[in-house]
């Protein structure tokens, strides 16, 4: 609802004689019922569906598709942002927390705003950030140095900066943590435990929320052809506890916190199963003998806030996934369940209370955040619908869970090969798949309610595991981590069609990249994804064949959108790789439409 119309309302209502009433929020209306032609918020609605009523490009039409325009930002670097189109202009979140208002039929720069990082705060997760809220007159970003911010809509002003993190410093591991006698040893370090925030902002009621990332990061080795993504866990106090909240986005104060591991109670009830029942690796009986000496466990917890919550305003409940416990893979200083790490989350939206999680993986040993965002729709069963909310895992399963009590009503079938899951590390190293990369890492999947699928981009790409601990020797002190490091001779991605009444796979379609950046799918029969070796696909969402191709600049991996102006359609994405995956990095998006 407009702010022109609820005057209107409201001067009808006075000359009726009726009483005023409170009338509704503008910018939660304009996300709660999205006009066809917009995207104004990450998910597109509340729901995070990822889906587009738009159908001018279709199955049919999709061939004639070309390029319209592209903006060039400067900045080369991972560039995983997810476009906002409001009233005719495209917000785009730079690598680096620099942002950009362009006009969206043209590409023309109308403001820009330029990030200044603080000096002492390192980044822990590398630059990308993965979009604003555009509401309340106002553009809202979170940044790699912890901070969220509020430009104005008009000109890209600051209007206010508060630090989210509240200056906390964190311990972070270092290189010199791993043995010399290892190879890694002369890896360069791009990544490792820290505090930052990755996750595009969702506005709700004069609300802005938002969480904390890299909490339980571990340390990330610079790709090389020999062992691209290496991760390794070093026993530590590491991080801290994640957390998600609510600010006001008026002022930007705190409403609301909810801390991702709690104080009390994060060592959980020490269940030997996942919730689903998969048989855990876990010594019960060490775990509880060391809860006294690492009773302050909680507190480098862990549990990052990777993704943007659904909400769903009839309930008032949101949505989100955590991340894994801290330290990363290694865990001889955190006994018990690490709740509510790795889990799916519901909050009361007002209050930030805890309703219900369901956490995917107690004591997780593999780095199986859950780091795609929740999405809500209407799970059919008996010819009954249920308000669910699904969640594509790292561990290669769709859950589906009921939207009110958390009950999982259904398990997809694996949409990538699993081996050896589940299994601790060994001196010599044992193959799993999916590792620490996924299955599907943080990239949002589509949904489309009235095909009953869900879409799911994923990652094929098997690791060594492997465990290292050396004893004390002269001065050289006792070593212990783990690390994961892919394997070269086998990867690849795959986007998978997933049946939502039955959690059977409908269709896939192998790609030869690993699929890091997200899904679109429109009423035009179409499914949309990304490469990093820049093609950016459409492909028929009846059987996921192939229809359309284009050759982006620099890896697309990011999530693509789609918008309408003045009747005509747009297609967007942001094409600036991904230099974890070792995808080519660059600064381009690219919108498309179909060509007269």
């Amino acid at each position: 609802m407009h702010q022109g119309f609820q005057k209107i309302l409201l001067i009808m209502m006075l000359l009726a004689g009726a009483s005023p009433i409170a009338l509704a929020d503008p910018t939660t209306e304009r996300i709660k019922h999205t006009p066809p032609g917009e995207w104004p918020s990450h998910g597109r609605d509340y729901s995070n569906q990822r889906y587009s009523p738009l159908k001018q490009i279709n199955a049919g039409s999709v061939s004639k598709l070309a390029a319209v325009w592209t903006y060039k930002s400067g900045v080369k670097a991972t560039f995983q942002t997810t476009p906002i189109v409001v009233n005719g202009t495209m917000y785009l979140s730079l690598p680096f927390n620099h942002v950009v208002a362009l006009d969206a039929r043209t590409g023309k720069e109308i403001w820009r705003y330029e990030h200044k990082r603080r000096a002492d705060r390192a980044m822990c997760c590398g630059p990308s950030n993965r979009g604003v809220a555009v509401g309340y007159g106002k553009v809202f970003m979170g940044t790699v140095d912890a901070r969220l911010i509020a430009l104005d809509e008009k000109t890209g002003n600051k209007v206010w900066d508060i630090d989210v993190a509240e200056g906390s410093q964190t311990l972070t591991e270092k290189i010199n943590g791993i043995s010399t006698a290892d190879p890694l040893a002369k890896a360069t370090a791009v990544g490792s435990t820290g505090v930052g925030i990755a996750m595009a902002p969702v506005l709700y009621e004069g609300r802005v929320l938002i969480g904390i990332t890299g909490v339980g990061f571990g340390l990330h080795l610079e790709p090389s052809d020999k062992s691209p993504l290496a991760v390794v866990g070093m026993a530590g106090k590491y991080g801290r506890a994640g957390f998600l909240a609510a600010y006001d986005a008026e002022t930007g104060s705190r409403l609301w916190k909810f801390d991702t591991v709690p104080a009390k109670g994060w060592e959980g009830s020490y269940i030997t199963t996942t919730p689903d029942g998969i048989r855990l690796p876990r010594d019960i009986k060490k775990e509880r003998e060391t809860v006294a000496q690492n009773s302050e466990a909680w507190r480098y917890g862990g549990g990052s806030a990777w993704s943007t919550p659904a909400i769903d305003p009839k309930s008032g409940l949101l949505y989100f996934g955590t991340g894994n416990p801290s330290p990363q893979m290694e865990d001889i200083s955190r006994p018990g369940d690490n709740l509510y790490t790795a889990s799916l989350v519901a909050l009361e939206v007002a209050t930030g209370k805890l309703r219900w999680y369901y956490q995917q993986v107690p004591h997780d040993l593999w780095g199986y955040d859950v780091a795609s965002p929740a999405v809500l729709f209407d799970f059919e069963r008996n010819g009954k619908k249920i308000p669910a909310v699904a969640q594509a895992s790292k561990t290669g399963w769709l859950y589906i869970h009921h939207r009110e009590s958390g009950e999982l009503l259904l398990k997809s079938d694996a949409f990538v090969p699993q081996k050896n899951m589940f299994q601790r590390a060994t001196a010599t190293g044992v193959r799993i798949n999916p590792g620490v990369i996924g299955g599907v890492n943080w990239s949002p999947i589509a949904i489309d309610e009235e095909r009953a699928q869900a879409y799911v981009a994923a990652v094929h790409w098997p690791v060594v595991y492997t465990l290292h601990a050396t004893p004390a020797s002269g001065n050289n002190p006792a070593l212990r981590y783990t690390a994961m490091e892919p394997v070269n001779d086998e990867r690849w991605g795959v986007l998978a069609a997933i049946d939502l009444k039955t959690g059977h796979l409908k269709w896939e379609h192998k790609f030869r990249e690993p699929l890091i950046g997200g899904v679109l799918a429109t009423a035009g029969n179409l499914v949309f994804t990304g490469e990093g070796n820049g093609n950016f696909n459409a492909l028929d969402a009846s059987n996921g064949a192939l229809l359309w191709q284009y050759r982006c600049e620099a890896g697309a991996n990011a999530p693509p959108i789609t918008y309408e102006i003045d009747g005509v359609q747009y297609l967007a994405i942001a094409a600036g790789g991904n230099q974890l995956f070792g995808f080519n990095q660059g600064d381009q998006v690219a919108v498309f439409a179909l060509s007269q």
